[in-house]
């Protein structure tokens, strides 16, 4: 059911790839609330073609860009509003990824080098979007920038690796900038912290299966879908949350909240049971 939540608005939507992407449902969901929005990922994600599918079910421009390039962002944020028309109200940052993941290089064996690029593309793309956005005058008052999020950014969590540092750094530049361009423009920038999501860098991580099974386990009422994330998504798109920024929000049905479910720990007394039989001797 659509509420015309976002009608006139328009935007821009970083990181939509494939079906899987929170940043391809947020489009969807954007598009049936009503909102105009340019889409955008590097070169190389575009040369996969999926992308032309989306721009268009939603009737919306394609413009590659690089978020971690000042010429490639300068080139967007102009292109999109000679294209839509004026300033933008929204903007969604679903970027992440990190070479040492991809590598297969644990925490303590990182490559520094690797290391820098996972902070480029996974937070620090963030600052340099809003930095030439606020160059060019380019969201209106009472505009919305929404970045993803993970709860690694506050807890361990094994095989997350260098992208709960990006994750921490991505959210203390939603803070500081949001301040900045709360105070100037009345702009709200926040992140959402989702539940682990099957996308294809989710995927990625070491034993992501069973880091989506605990936290499922664990949340009182499950994990959240993309397709949930999109929705919480628009509405900090829309103006019912005009006064909602610099905020890190949960959306991973109670998981940060948790230590210990019971439907997690009556699977861990199955496993406990069986290890224990393994380690009894035979006349036992």
């Amino acid at each position: 059911m659509a509420y015309n939540l976002l009608e006139g608005k328009k935007g821009i939507i970083f990181g939509a790839l494939n079906e899987q992407s929170i940043a391809w449902k947020v489009a969807l969901k954007a598009y049936e609330e009503g909102a105009q929005f340019v889409l955008t990922n590097t070169p190389v994600a575009l040369r996969m073609g999926e992308l032309d599918e989306l721009g268009k079910a939603c009737n919306a421009p394609i413009i590659p860009a690089d978020a971690t390039s000042f010429e490639d962002l300068e080139n967007l944020i102009i292109k999109s509003m000679e294209l839509l028309g004026g300033k933008i109200d929204f903007v969604l940052h679903s970027i992440g990824m990190s070479p040492n993941v991809r590598k297969g290089l644990s925490y303590d064996n990182l490559n520094y080098s690797y290391f820098e690029k996972t902070l480029d593309i996974s937070a620090i793309s963030l600052h340099k979007i809003l930095q030439v956005c606020r160059k060019h005058d380019a969201i209106n008052e009472w505009g919305s920038v929404v970045a993803l999020s993970y709860v690694a950014a506050q807890r361990t969590l094994y095989g997350y690796n260098d992208m709960a540092d990006a994750k921490a750094l991505l959210e203390s530049i939603a803070r500081s900038f949001g301040y900045i361009y709360g105070r100037e423009k009345r702009i709200r920038v926040n992140t959402i912290s989702q539940s682990p999501t099957l996308t294809t860098a989710g995927s990625g991580i070491r034993g992501f299966d069973n880091l989506v099974d605990f936290s499922e386990r664990t949340s009182p009422l499950g994990n959240a879908t993309a397709a949930e994330c999109a929705d919480y998504c628009i509405t900090l798109f829309s103006d019912l949350t005009r006064k909602v920024t610099m905020q890190n929000l949960f959306h991973d049905g109670g998981f940060s909240s948790m230590g210990m479910s019971y439907r997690a720990m009556t699977q861990y007394n199955k496993s406990f049971d069986c290890e224990s039989a393994e380690e009894m001797p035979t006349e036992w």
